[in-house]
């Protein structure tokens, strides 16, 4: 597996940041972020899409956005 680091929350001081991860053989995204454990939002989540027991939610900071997005684009056919 050869992973990419896109980077990591530039609020975040020290180590352990949300951060963002391609895998550049399957294009696969990664997350490290806060894993929601709230039982409402998960509810409210799990209205749109059902959440396994191998699954789980993991939030980011929305100033993470274009990191996201860079990861998601890369290698991609346009």
């Amino acid at each position: 597996m050869a992973l990419q680091f896109y980077g990591k929350d530039p609020d975040c001081p020290g180590n352990n940041c949300p951060a963002v991860f391609r895998d550049e053989e399957t294009g696969d995204v990664y997350f490290q972020g806060e894993t929601v454990v709230d039982p409402t939002l998960l509810a409210r989540l799990s209205e749109d899409s059902g959440l396994s027991d191998s699954e789980s939610v993991v939030k980011l900071p929305a100033r993470m956005a274009e990191m996201i997005v860079e990861a998601c684009r890369a290698g991609a056919v346009v």
